[in-house]
């Protein structure tokens, strides 16, 4: 497989402390601007497309991977959650602000593109 994009975001859950919550946020900052229009010019089936989430918060146990998977558009997703982000503690109220990261990475298997568009 090659890779052919990666994206990144950022997302938070300001009070529910809610991992997966910011994580999907992070994964909707990574894709929200993206649009891959040669799926359309060269006739690729999206179902040829392997995508690769990444996110990081400080409690990676705490995100729901299944849910996040099944909120992907297209391709064949997996997600994977590990140690990164960030917990900050408001120093007045004691309550924690849970930011989470996210790398989106779109593969396709080698030399599919090159055949689609003719050779190259």
């Amino acid at each position: 497989m090659q890779r052919f994009i990666i994206e990144m975001g950022m997302g938070n859950d300001l009070y529910g402390r809610d991992y997966t919550k910011a994580a999907a946020r992070a994964i909707e900052d990574a894709i929200r601007h993206s649009s891959i229009p040669m799926f359309e010019a060269l006739g690729i089936d999206h179902a040829a497309m392997e995508v690769r989430v990444t996110v990081g918060v400080q409690a990676p146990d705490a995100v729901d991977c299944d849910a996040l998977r099944d909120g992907l558009p297209r391709g064949k997703v997996s997600v994977r959650a590990v140690h990164g982000g960030l917990n900050v503690t408001n120093p007045d109220s004691g309550s924690i602000t849970v930011i989470a990261s996210a790398a989106v990475e779109a593969f396709l298997p080698a030399g599919l593109v090159r055949a689609a568009g003719g050779g190259a």
